[in-house]
């Protein structure tokens, strides 16, 4: 379960995506997150559920890659459809004493799983094909006029990104501990829930003392070769917006047009 998440993870690549500007994919995945909220039927859903399917294989990540994202968050997302489930109208098909389970409340939660696991891709896409170093500077450029206003983007940008950086390093210090656990006897993979969170202790100490080690380190590191914040600094790769960064953008800004027609045309379908 553990080396099945893949947050944070940049996966190098060629594709269109991967040679997109960074400010302009932080920008798309926000416009196509909101696209996604506004779907209010099947259709327009469908339609979002396809173009994550087209950036899947635009950005050449495997479909077992995109897949493990969602793993783990399959506790939540049984959660959401089972208090959906719950709130429909209309007719029961199963009473459960004071609870029922209605065919709008299937087809809610339905729509509401899948609008989910679709944002999930979505978001996860943005990681998958930018590298922290480029999220970082496309975070910070597009912040930057927070500025006006006193607010230390540089940091702000480079604390979510170490953040991001950190989540692979982390779930593989677990796996560590969790294996050098397990060949001192403890069982980790049996007994009920209470035994198996209590397992948990020991990985989770050794855990926080490693993580506060690293980001010892690395402050370390950083006073080391002279770092001060973003104050002066200039940039090895001076970003510019491309023709096929424009483009991208043309066709999210019509796609969301077509969201919204189908919203209009289609409102009498769930």
């Amino acid at each position: 379960m553990i080396s099945d998440i893949t947050i944070g993870q940049y996966f190098p690549g060629d594709s269109v995506v991967h040679k997109m500007d960074s400010r302009m994919k932080i920008v798309l995945t926000g416009a196509l997150v909101v696209a996604i909220f506004l779907c209010k039927n099947v259709v327009s859903l469908s339609a979002v559920a396809i173009s994550a399917v087209v950036l899947i294989f635009i950005s050449k990540i495997s479909f077992k890659t995109v897949a493990k994202s969602i793993k783990p968050l399959a506790i939540i997302i049984c959660i959401t459809a089972l208090l959906n489930l719950f709130y429909g109208k209309g007719e029961p098909l199963v009473q459960l004493g004071k609870f029922k389970i209605t065919a709008e409340g299937i087809e809610t939660a339905v729509f509401m799983v899948a609008r989910i696991i679709i944002l999930v891709v979505i978001s996860s896409l943005l990681t998958y094909t930018t590298s922290p170093t480029e999220l970082t500077d496309g975070l910070e450029r597009l912040l930057k006029p927070l500025k006006v206003f006193k607010v230390d983007v540089h940091s702000i940008s480079m604390t979510m990104t170490i953040a991001l950086r950190f989540i692979p390093t982390l779930i593989e210090e677990i796996e560590k501990i969790m294996s050098a656990q397990k060949s001192r006897g403890a069982e980790m993979d049996s007994g009920g829930l209470i035994h198996r969170a209590k397992a948990l202790i020991p990985v989770l100490i050794p855990l926080f003392v490693s993580a506060f080690r690293r980001a010892n380190e690395l402050a370390y590191a950083m006073e080391c070769r002279c770092y001060r914040g973003g104050e002066g600094r200039t940039k090895m790769k001076v970003m510019k917006l491309q023709t096929r960064d424009y483009v991208a953008l043309a066709i999210v800004i019509i796609f969301i047009s077509l969201i919204v027609m189908f919203n209009y045309f289609f409102k009498n379908i769930l």
